[in-house]
């Protein structure tokens, strides 16, 4: 029975746990907080994040990482983004040697303008080999409900992406693998600050078409990001890109999307993150991915709005405005 160590145990975390155990895994889950633990290894369930359902006997749980990474197969992090460099350099020398380092994160890095597998790499010296990325239409309720979906493993080595497609593979979660790692994380990262621009068109009573206009410009933007840093264009076409943004902006189960209504209303981040007790991770990777962009020469407007509404006290009405009022250019552009 392969052995897996699920670091972090919110609601996308647990959820994975539960796809991993339902495909046969032994899964230790590892969470700062004690009565999260607690409630996961003597109840069978995450009552804060996936409310009642009961968990696989499977799945147990510790706030000791030194007890969870001990003699793993695979080490999945599921961590918010801006943490993972912190508690990585904690867990390093625990990590088994030739254990898969997964990713289920989905954001770029402040400071650094890393993905989420460059920073693994950067911290632990693992090889690209050792390091995959798994991404996609994923809203973590509806899969803990063993509603179907289908995601991406992308790993630059194919064997070892087919090696954790198959340790995920249940009759409701169907894994795809892919190489291009870079594609795969800039889909993931840049569709949460989509989200949000939807969202805030949602929040701002405007309609369809302008929705879809922010979705299909997204995208494009993505896909530019994704040109200037090696990505396959075809990806962006596939379940980490289109698939993910789909999801994301659409379902009322996204948090970037609903964080992005409320902003729509008009409250500030202050008040929506005092309303949910939580931010939305679009909200902390939105500049470092603008950024990015900027030492690439690549435009990317929605998302340069958004930085804009969000840590400039941009008012809503004004970023509409500024994307409509943007000089005239072919598609392709």
């Amino acid at each position: 029975m392969t052995r897996v160590a699920v670091m972090g145990t919110g609601s996308w975390g647990t959820t994975f746990a539960v796809v991993l155990a339902d495909a046969g895994a032994k899964v230790t889950m590892w969470g700062r907080r004690r009565e999260i633990c607690a409630d996961i290894e003597h109840h069978h369930r995450n009552s804060e994040y996936l409310g009642d359902l009961p968990l696989p006997q499977t799945i147990s749980a510790s706030p000791h990482a030194a007890e969870v990474l001990d003699g793993v197969d695979m080490v999945v992090l599921a961590v918010p983004a801006q943490t993972l460099r912190g508690v990585l350099t904690e867990w390093r020398a625990l990590l088994p040697p030739s254990s898969v380092l997964i990713s289920l994160m989905k954001g770029v890095e402040l400071g650094t303008h890393l993905r989420m597998s460059q920073v693994i790499g950067d911290v632990t010296g693992a090889g690209a080999d050792r390091i995959a990325v798994v991404s996609g239409p994923n809203l973590a309720h509806e899969i803990a409900m063993r509603q179907p979906t289908a995601t991406v493993v992308a790993c630059a080595d194919l064997d070892v992406a087919e090696g954790v497609a198959a340790g995920c593979s249940t009759p409701y979660f169907r894994p795809y693998t892919n190489t291009d790692i870079v594609g795969v994380e800039l889909g993931g990262a840049v569709k949460n600050v989509i989200g949000l621009a939807v969202g805030i068109a949602e929040g701002m009573g405007l309609g369809d078409n302008a929705k879809a206009s922010i979705i299909t410009r997204g995208l494009a933007e993505t896909g530019r990001l994704g040109e200037a840093l090696g990505a396959d264009a075809v990806t962006f076409a596939g379940l980490a890109g289109m698939g993910d943004l789909v999801a994301t902006c659409a379902s009322p189960l996204s948090r970037n999307r609903t964080f992005g209504v409320q902003l729509g209303q008009g409250l500030s981040v202050a008040e929506v993150v005092a309303r949910t007790k939580r931010t939305a991770e679009g909200v902390k990777s939105c500049r470092p991915i603008l950024e990015l962009a900027q030492a690439n020469d690549v435009e990317m407007p929605i998302t340069e709005q958004v930085v804009a509404a969000v840590h400039e006290s941009l008012p809503v009405q004004e970023l509409a405005r500024r994307l409509l009022s943007r000089a005239r250019k072919t598609e392709r552009a």
